[in-house]
Parts: C-alpha cells; structure tokens; sequence
C-alpha cells in the first residue's frame, strides 16, 4: 500500500563558488548529451560528417535554450521582465517554457539545413525521439525542482509540494512518463520507412494532444485567448502536427537526405573540431545551472534552505519586483 507524498527534495545538487547547481538543469545536460550521442549514433544513416554532428548537436542546444526563454518571458513573465530587461539573459535566475525548447528546436533545425541543404523534415524525423528523451527527462527535474503543481486531489499518488496548500496532482510526473513512452512508438514508426515528416508530425500530435487531458490538472498563472496559456499552446501544436502527418502522408516517396560522407573517420576528425568539442561541454556545464519554472518563485521558494538565493545580488531586486507585481 502506499500514500500520499510529502514532497521534500533538495533541487539543488551543490555550489560551487557561489553558482548552484540544479537537478532539473542536470536533465537538460543529460538531454543534450543525449541529442549528440543520437546523432552519432546516426551519422551513418544521415551521411553526416564529423563536423555536422558537432555543429547541429550546437545549433540544437542553443536553439532549446533560447527558445525556452523566449517564450517563458513573453508569454508567462513579460509583465516581470518588461520592467527589467537586463535580466533577460540571467538564466540562473529561473524561468524556461517546454513549448519554447521545442519553437527553439526547430528553428535551429531550419537554420542548419539553410546552411547545410539538408531536407528539413529529414532532421525533424530524425531527432524526434531525443526531443522525446528530454522533455521526459525534463519533467524529472520539474518534479526534483517541485515548483510545477497540479489540482489539489486525494488520490493515493498525491503529493504534498512545498509552497503549495494541500495534496497535488504529480502533474510533470504524468506529462514526463507521457513523453517517455512516445520513445517506443516513434521508434516503431520510423522502421517503417514513412514519408518525410510522418514522425514529426506524429511527436507533435501525441506531445500536446495528450498534454491537453493532463494540463486540465494543472494549475496555469497565466492565460492565453482566453484559456490557460498552455493549453492554448497545446491545441495550436496539436493542430500543426495533425496538419503535418496528412500533408506527409500524401507523399508516396521518402527522400533520403543525405550528406556526402567525408573520407577520414569520426575519431580523426574530431581532432580539428577543438572548439566545438569545447563549447558544446561548456553548454553542458551551463545547463546544470538552470532553475525550473517562474523567476519569480526561485528565492521565495528556496531561499530559507539556500541562502546564497537571498543574498545573491540579483535575487532581492527579484523579491522586491515580485512584491510589486502582487
């Protein structure tokens, strides 16, 4: 038998010289770890060359984290960040939108086969299932963070979150297993060789068609067209998914894609991509700094069990906009 959850993680792994960092910011390394050993994993099969891996496993990452802060700052925070620009780019302070990674993705993805005169949906079919893989382990980190809440319930798995009144739906544990199990069944689609886009438009359907049952637990501060801002992210991204899949579907053929091979092995070339190599780790280590959720909440929420939250020089000017802003 089990029970109701009283939710008492620490989110955040350690300090180190002053900078914390954060379980849900290790599920964006282990992400984008994930995106480039997938694509090497890959190369073969998408004709890339060593520096493709690198330079589209880049563009991916600062295309999620980009993306994410875009749309967390206009859609969810803008009246915050409005006032207070130079914060923007503060990223340890809090605040990245899932709807965002996505945006971001997929920008990158189009500016890389622009330079590359690779086929769009190509790379969109083939990165659908570590996109899958991070937002699943995103919503981990969203749970480790708990600052992301649901609906007060009295189901047995409910869970008691600090900061919130009473028992909660775990509702990123439900949207994360969701993500997870999207794993397998994109997998089973692309051994079958569909069309370009098939796979795309099937991840972006399923992502925020079932998201939009699960977000009806969830709590949203904000809206968006009159509904949750959210779920009206979630009906648009469902609504171009569908749309894709049938425009896919129409194609009887499947372009291959692909990128002449080069000559030298992966191993040789690497040696001549030092500082790829080198700011896609610095990537990795940056991410570990990221807090989940609203700016806003990150030294309310924390600051009693970290006070380098409170005393850090950026924080009390966060508090004190905070309280204006209620």
């Amino acid at each position: 038998m089990f029970g109701p959850y009283v939710h008492n993680i620490d989110p955040i792994i350690g300090s180190i010289a002053g900078i914390h960092l954060w379980w849900y910011g290790l599920s964006y390394s282990l992400g984008f770890l994930n995106i480039y050993s997938f694509l090497r994993r890959k190369r073969a099969e998408l004709g890339f060359s060593a520096q493709a891996v690198y330079t589209l496993a880049l563009f991916v990452v600062v295309g999620v984290l980009v993306g994410g802060r875009f749309i967390q700052v206009v859609f969810y925070e803008w009246p915050f960040y409005r006032a207070r620009p130079s914060l923007v780019p503060a990223y340890w302070i809090g605040g990245m939108a899932t709807h965002g990674l996505l945006l971001g993705a997929v920008a990158a993805i189009f500016l890389f086969n622009r330079i590359y005169r690779k086929s769009f949906l190509v790379m969109t079919d083939a990165l659908a299932v570590p996109a899958a893989f991070i937002l699943g382990v995103g919503r981990l980190g969203n749970f480790i963070d708990g600052q992301i809440v649901g609906s007060i319930t009295d189901m047995p798995w409910a869970v008691k979150f600090p900061d919130a009144d009473g028992f909660r739906h775990p509702v990123v544990l439900y949207d994360g297993a969701k993500n997870l199990v999207l794993i397998p069944l994109l997998l089973s689609i692309g051994k079958r060789q569909p069309p370009q886009g098939v796979v795309t438009g099937v991840f972006l359907f399923l992502y925020a068609f079932l998201r939009i049952f699960i977000d009806f637990f969830r709590e949203y501060p904000t809206t968006l067209l009159g509904l949750a801002t959210g779920q009206s992210l979630n009906i648009l991204m469902a609504f171009l998914g569908l749309l894709l899949f049938g425009c896919s579907m129409r194609r009887r053929g499947r372009e291959a894609g692909r990128m002449p091979e080069g000559e030298i092995s992966f191993r040789e070339a690497s040696k001549a991509l030092w500082w790829r190599r080198t700011l896609f780790v610095a990537l990795l280590l940056f991410a570990l700094t990221l807090p989940s959720d609203w700016t806003q909440d990150i030294p309310a929420r924390y600051g009693k069990r970290h006070a380098g939250l409170q005393y850090s020089s950026v924080y009390p000017r966060i508090n004190a906009a905070r309280a204006e802003l209620k």
